[in-house]
């Protein structure tokens, strides 16, 4: 399960604000027993039928996913299947990587999001999950590289292209309880995002990268 630790509450006026809001306190960097780890786990979201490309993508476009996540210097990697699962077994080299069916798939992205930080919690060491998704070809291991140097256990980081966010969004150990729970439907960690969206750090990327997704090309 992920780890679903009470966090640290904050002392100051913006508490009782935060609770009229729906925000629960804010995790802090240093509360969980994992924090002197700082290896960062690459988390692949590749589960959904891809209706609008015309079939799953994950068969497509995993492999390079999961080398851009590799190379940018995430460790150990997850890849979270559902539609195409046997198609992206047959096509991609998947030896070292954790793989994830997701029974739920056609609930959305947020039941993959929720499987795919279990997994990252059941794992030694990890204090941080680089989430990136499957469709984005045009994100390259410079642009995790660079999201990655923002990684402590109570970070929240995403790449933006152009001042637009995209992915892949970095999300601190200290957060994943609370970022599963608030994950609903096709939003993956969106709702969370938002709601704390003055402590996440926005990480330019179009320099490096390409911030689109397949459907939009």
């Amino acid at each position: 399960m992920v780890d679903a630790r009470p966090a640290v509450g904050r002392t100051t006026p913006s508490h009782d604000l935060n609770r009229r809001s729906g925000r629960t306190d804010a995790p802090r960097a240093g509360t969980n027993p994992h924090s002197a780890a700082n290896s960062v786990a690459g988390l692949v979201l590749a589960a959904g039928a891809g209706r609008r490309y015309g079939g799953p993508k994950a068969p497509v476009f995993l492999g390079q996913a999961l080398r851009a996540l590799s190379d940018g210097g995430c460790d150990p990697l997850v890849a979270v299947l559902g539609a195409g699962a046997h198609q992206a077994r047959s096509a991609v080299d998947l030896a070292g990587v954790h793989v994830v069916d997701n029974p739920l798939w056609a609930a959305g992205m947020s039941s993959s999001l929720r499987l795919g930080l279990n997994t990252a919690a059941g794992l030694p060491g990890i204090s941080a999950v680089c989430v990136h998704l499957v469709d984005m070809p045009g994100v390259t291991a410079a642009a995790v590289a660079r999201l990655l140097t923002h990684t402590h256990p109570g970070c929240l980081a995403r790449a933006c292209y152009d001042g637009e966010p995209g992915h892949p969004v970095l999300l601190g150990r200290d957060h994943w309880a609370q970022a599963a729970a608030t994950a609903r439907g096709d939003q993956g960690a969106r709702a969370y995002l938002r709601l704390w969206a003055d402590q996440v750090s926005v990480v330019e990327c179009a320099d490096v990268a390409a911030g689109y997704d397949i459907d939009e090309r």
